[in-house]
Parts: C-alpha cells; structure tokens; sequence
C-alpha cells in the first residue's frame, strides 16, 4: 500500500471537493481518500499494483478538475498566484461593465436604446469573465452532478436568455398583459458578486501556511562524513545509520545520534524550547535541527530523516494539515444537497404551472420559476459565516491577534484547556542577568568581570556583558583561556580571576561556596579572584508581565490552565506557582506534549495550545486551536491558526472574547438566512397567486436576495462596536 498527499486544481467550492473525492474512491486499487479543500490537496491510500498517480490523475481529469502528480507540479505555487490575480483581474472588468449597465437599467428604463446597450455590457461578463461557472456546470452536468457553479450558470443564463426573450417578444409579452422586463443586470452582478467572493477566499486559500518547507529547511542538504580516518562531504540523502557524522561549529545537527568525539554547546531550542544552550560531550543524546554552537562534534547516526524527531515533527505537521475538520463534513453535505434541491424546485414550479394553468405557464411559471433561482441564490446564507468572520477577524487584528482562519476562531469559544510552553511563552524566552550579588563589591570588579565576559565565547557572557556593561580601556588582560564547558580563567593586573560554574570554581580551591547558593529558577555563575569568591551571577528567563493577569482572566471563566515544558529544571515548578498556574508538566519533548494533548482531547477537552517554538509544532499541529506568540519561531507562526503579535498575553482571554461574539453573530445570521429562504422561497414558486393574483417579480426577488444579503453583513457589522472586556 502507498500513501500520497496531491494537489488538486479547478475546485471552486465544498461540492467541488466531494466529487474529487468520490471519484478517487471509485477507482480501483484505492482504498480510502480525502479532499481538503482548504488546501487544496488530497490523501490517497492505494494498492500501488493495481493503480498509480497517472490513473488517479486521469479520472480527477474526467470530472473537470486535475490532480498534480511529480510530473507536472513544477510550478504549482506560481499558477495559484496566477489563478488569483486572474479572479482578481475578471472581478474588476466586470464590475466596471456592471456599474453603467445597471445605471442605464435603473435610471433610463424607457429609452429606446437602453435594452441593445444593456446586452452589449452584460454579455462579456456573464459568458466571458464569468466563464469558468459555465464551463465547471457543463463539466458538472456530464456526470449528472451539480455544485455552486451549477446554480450561478444556470440562474445568470436563464436571466439573460428570458430578458432576450422580453426584447424580442416584446408585443406578445404586451398582448399577454405582462411588462418586458429586462435582467441583463440582476444576471451580471451575479456574476460579479460570485467573481469577487471567489477572489477574496483564494487570497486566503493562497495563504496556506509554508510550515512543512520550512521546518524541512532545518536540515541540511550537505553534510560532513568521516570515512577511513577521512572527512568528505556528501548529500544527506546518503548517511545511513551508524555512520559518524562532523558538525562544524554554527551548523545544524543533521540526524539523530550520540556524541562520539568533541566537545560543545549546542542550542537546542528547535527542539526543547529552552533558550539557554545545552553542553555536549561523549556518549550524550543530540537531535537533527539543533545548532552546534562552539566546538566540533562527531556523531553517529541513529535515526535518520522521517526517523528523526525533527522528521516526525514534519509528518504529524503535514498529516494536520491536511486532516478535515467535523465542521467541514457537515458543509460538505450540506454543499452536496443544496444546489440539486434549488434547481429540483425551480423545475418543480414551472411544471406545477404548466399542469394546473397550462395557458399561463410560458409567461407566469417562466417567471416564477426564474424568481426561485434569483430568490433562492444562497448569498445571505454564504454570507452569514463570512461576513461576520471577516468582522470578527478585523476586530481581532486591532488587537494585535492574527487569526489564519474561520475554523479556529469559530472553535475558540468552545475551549475549556489551555496548554502553554514555558519558554517565550509565559517567560520572556532569552537567558538574562536577574541579579549580580556581591560578597566583596568594588567597581573595579564589576570592570574586570566585564572585560572578562567579553573576551569569552560562552553563550551566556552576552548577557552578563549586557547587564553590567562594556568596560573600556580601565583593566587590560594579560592572559586569558577557556575551560571548555566550566568557565574561562583570565590573569588582570597579576591577579588571576576565574568565571564559571561553581563547580568548576569549587574545584580551583575558591572558598565560600556552598550549597546554598543554588539559584531556584536559572543558572548560577560564580566570579572569584584567586581563592576568593567576589560574586553570584543569577541567570533566568523573565516572567513576561501580563502572564499571571492572563492566566487568572482564563481561570475566571472556567478555562483550565497547564504547563507542558522541555525544561527539566526546578524552574517549570516554580514559574508555574508565580503565575498561578497547578498543572504542570516538565522535561517533555515534542512527542511528549503531543500525546499528552491527544489524551486530553481523548477525555473530551477542547485544547488550545500555547507555544512560540519549532519543539512546539507538533503540539500546535494536533490542538483543536493553535497559539503562537507573534515574537517566537516564524515556523511556530505558520503552523499555528492564531498568531499575537505582541508579548501581551491577555491577548489570550480577548480571542476567547472574540471568538464568543463572533459565533453567536453567526448563530444569528444563519436563522435570518435560513428563515429567508423558508418563506421565500414559497412566494417566489407563485403558491399566494390563487389567493392574493401576487406573482413575484424576478426583479422582486432579486432585490430580496439583496435585501437579505445586507441584513446579514448589517448584522455582522454591528459586532464591531461590541466590546471585548
């Protein structure tokens, strides 16, 4: 069996994505596929003897859509890019025909050249610009199936052909006692309507997260092999497991492995979190992705590429976004009966007429069953989501919250869970100098400690250097050396004066440490001159400000709280007391914190995650919503649905907020559209003409579908003025 995820071209709406899945399922050899149409991708399973990508490929084809196999995916980005500015570019043109065409229609209905100037400006934008709906319903009506573009090519044509019909049968329309009207304008702002909505959701569409291939950019293409007492390089494509492996000092880890020779610290933030680097000798554990700071390494090759955690990471990432939300199957059914039941009804009035008043069926069941097509064109319900999506999103960018999609915010009012990283999430996510605590304080050693600080290369000493600041031109260094992986030794002034772990000090015969002087929440450095020790250096990573206001708004209402961190130290514990938060879990990797919300989300939870990391795209990629701090991993900000782009994380509570008044303004917008069609749909089909004479007008109808479509935005906009908190 094979797996393979394909893009897909040509879908325009949810009905779309149905027939191209059930297309693939119908084929032979296939055994189970999925349609994201969001993504415009689909996974199939399939028995590889029996069926290949070139077969699917074909049967995609048959139904009017395709599907882009190696071979001719060369340059997919670029044609999305190009399907936008296409939609983009139709939109205008027709917009521009539609304005004076409507104008003339309106103002100038009575002048003797108004009918030819109309045809004129609506035939290019119902058969030209507007296109693609005609040519997808022919694809469509071969296979005996109907989608949204369906429903727009067939009320736009009839609309077009009948006003046709007013001009050229104008007298006999007279001699029957109806009006002539024309609606070349109702059929081409149809068009035009759907052209803009289509580009505006492409432009989201085209939006789609570049996680995979930046995550994947974390591994080199080349690397250094050490073969027969020699180093050649080679491509990565190439190491097999058991083969040592030479990182130069700046380069990414390319695979899974352990220490064979060297010394170094390697920044392991890609993967735990921890922005303080982690010391590296023999026989300890390092991981593809990680950047080899200081020193060479040798390493032998365990787990390679989709075995690595970084290629695991690559996989859950890739496998989540291409998953299909329980929201989308339910549009999708929805999609896959609505259009099939509008034109059943529309054919089911002009037939009611022609058996019950055949006389009248040619002028009055034409008319009624047009008006159910204009009536019935699901505009207020297609704006119902969107509409107040768009508004709830703007509200929400005002508040510095970035919001990728409709899904996420629908679902964030729905969370009871909430998952935060700890570093860069509720701590600041940088190494800094809480304090310097002196035993014997002179400012000539505050002088010397800096100029000491910035002869080393040790990734701490820019923060020491920072706090205290540069010293220039007071003390010189007459000899300096570095103890890889406990601290540097420098001779000032004769004296000789060390800085490093208190261990390291400890062992140089330093007096006064003790087990006291252990720092709770960071790393302690000690300063000595000779045998004395001068200082403490306490380096932590900040609590951010806003982090325990954030997390009581949260506990407030009902929202549970909890700690899932790489580090491993004391300080998970005690950040977590700060700000008031009882969960907690430390020294997780990134499969660590994904099954620990996969269980979560197994006991019912709705689980939010929290994080600001590439350790935290795993997590992120299996939440129901994903949240990255806007300062953190711009891959953490792509996998995620919902980005602050700002250190304040009451930003949190306020996307609840949002979120809240949005789906409740969307609960509204769906029962008014809903009760809309119930009604009209009845009226427009003529059924009070036996009782009342009341025949609706398809200009009638259309500016009911109108008027139904403002109510809706009109709701929507009124959430803009609700306040957040």
């Amino acid at each position: 069996m094979e797996s393979k995820i394909f893009e897909v071209t040509g879908m325009s709406c949810a009905g779309c994505a149905i027939s191209v899945e059930t297309i693939l399922k119908s084929q032979p050899g296939v055994l189970d596929a999925g349609v994201n149409f969001a993504s415009s991708t689909v996974w199939v399973n399939f028995e590889d003897h029996i069926t290949s990508p070139e077969s699917l490929r074909n049967a995609v084809r048959s139904i009017g859509y395709d599907l882009l196999i190696e071979s001719n995916k060369h340059d997919f980005d670029a044609e999305k890019k190009q399907h936008i500015n296409t939609l983009r570019n139709r939109f205008i043109y027709s917009i521009l025909l539609s304005i004076p065409l409507m104008v003339v229609q309106m103002f100038f209905m009575h002048w003797s050249y108004t009918p030819i100037i109309a045809l004129i400006l609506s035939t290019p934008v119902i058969f030209w610009f507007g296109r693609q709906f005609h040519v997808n319903a022919f694809k469509q009506l071969k296979h005996f199936k109907a989608n949204m573009d369906s429903l727009i090519s067939i009320s736009s044509t009839i609309a077009f052909l009948y006003s046709i019909a007013a001009i050229l049968l104008k007298d006999n329309f007279q001699y029957r006692g109806l009006t002539p009207h024309l609606y070349f304008e109702s059929a081409a702002m149809i068009i035009t309507f759907v052209l803009l909505g289509k580009w505006l959701e492409e432009r989201a569409k085209g939006k789609t997260a570049s996680a995979i291939k930046k995550i994947m950019g974390l591994q080199p293409q080349m690397v250094w092999v050490k073969q027969n007492d020699s180093v050649e390089e080679v491509p990565l494509t190439e190491v097999r497991k058991g083969m040592d492996v030479l990182v130069k000092p700046g380069e990414r880890i390319p695979v899974d492995g352990t220490v064979t020779e060297g010394h170094s610290w390697v920044d392991e933030s890609t993967i735990t979190g921890e922005p303080l680097p982690a010391e590296k000798s023999i026989n300890q554990k390092v991981w593809a992705g990680t950047i080899n700071l200081n020193g060479l390494l040798y390493i032998r090759a365990e787990q390679i590429g989709s075995e690595s955690v970084l290629g695991k990471i690559i996989e859950t990432v890739t496998n989540a976004q291409n998953s299909k939300a329980p929201v989308q199957k339910l549009a999708d059914k929805v999609a896959g009966v609505f259009v099939p039941i509008i034109i059943a009804i529309s054919i089911l009035t002009f037939t009611a007429w022609l058996v019950v008043a055949p006389s009248l069926a040619f002028s009055h069941g034409i008319i009624a069953a047009i008006s159910v097509l204009a009536i019935a064109c699901p505009c207020a319900l297609g704006l119902a989501t969107p509409t107040a999506i768009m508004v709830g999103i703007g509200k929400a960018a005002q508040k510095n919250i970035l919001v990728r999609d409709a899904e996420s915010l629908e679902q964030a009012c729905k969370i009871d869970t909430i998952i935060f990283d700890k570093t860069g999430t509720l701590t600041e996510g940088r190494p800094t100098v809480e304090s310097i605590n002196w035993l014997h304080h002179d400012d000539k050693y505050s002088s010397i400690l800096g100029i000491i600080e910035q002869h080393s290369n040790h990734p701490l000493a820019k923060s020491i250097v920072e706090f205290i600041g540069a010293s220039r031109g007071m003390y010189s260094i007459e000899s300096f050396s570095e103890e890889t992986g406990k601290g540097v030794k420098a001779i000032v002034d004769g004296k000789i004066y060390r800085v490093g772990s208190l261990e390291y000090l400890n062992q140089a015969g330093v007096s006064d440490i003790n087990s006291n002087q252990i720092s709770v929440n960071g790393m302690l450095i000690g300063f000595a001159e000779e045998s004395r020790l001068l200082a403490t250096v306490v380096i932590t990573d900040k609590i951010k400000d806003t982090a325990r206001s954030a997390i009581n708004k949260l506990k407030n209402i009902g929202i549970e709280p909890i700690i899932l961190s790489g580090d491993n130290s004391k300080s998970v514990e005690i950040i977590a007391k700060e700000v008031g938060i009882e969960r907690f879990e430390r020294g997780m990797l990134p499969a660590g914190k994904k099954t620990y919300i996969e269980n979560l989300k197994a006991q019912g939870k709705m689980v939010a995650m929290v994080g600001d990391g590439i350790n935290d795209t795993e997590a992120l990629s299996i939440a129901d919503v994903s949240i990255a701090m806007g300062k953190g991993s711009d891959i953490a900000i792509d996998t995620s649905q919902v980005t602050i782009l700002k250190t304040d994380l009451d930003a949190i509570p306020e996307l609840i907020t949002i979120s809240k008044q949005t789906v409740k303004t969307i609960k509204q917008n769906l029962f008014w559209a809903s009760i809309y069609n119930l009604i009209s749909i009845p009226i427009a089909a003529g059924v009070l003409f036996p009782f009342t004479g009341l025949l609706l007008d398809p200009m009638i109808a259309a500016l009911a579908m109108a008027f139904s479509s403002v109510s809706v935005v009109t709701n929507s906009l009124i959430l803009k003025a609700k306040r957040v908190g």
